[in-house]
């Protein structure tokens, strides 16, 4: 998910996205941890990247107001 993306949605969907990402990690990560092989193995990278991605910009803009 790009930034520019991130910074057009509003507070709401960016809380709708964040715990969607969340979900989404806790389910690859016991995917892992059942031994099964990812379907995609740098998911769990690219989840984590989305999620921080996310809180730094609803940081940012909580800073702003």
């Amino acid at each position: 998910m790009k930034t520019t993306r991130i910074r057009e949605l509003t507070l709401e969907e960016k809380k709708k996205n964040l715990d969607d990402l969340r979900n989404e990690l806790i389910k690859e990560r016991g995917r892992a941890a059942m031994g099964g092989s990812p379907p995609s193995p740098g998911r769990i990278k690219d989840i984590r990247q989305n999620i921080a991605r996310l809180l730094t910009i609803m940081k940012e803009e909580e800073e702003l107001e």
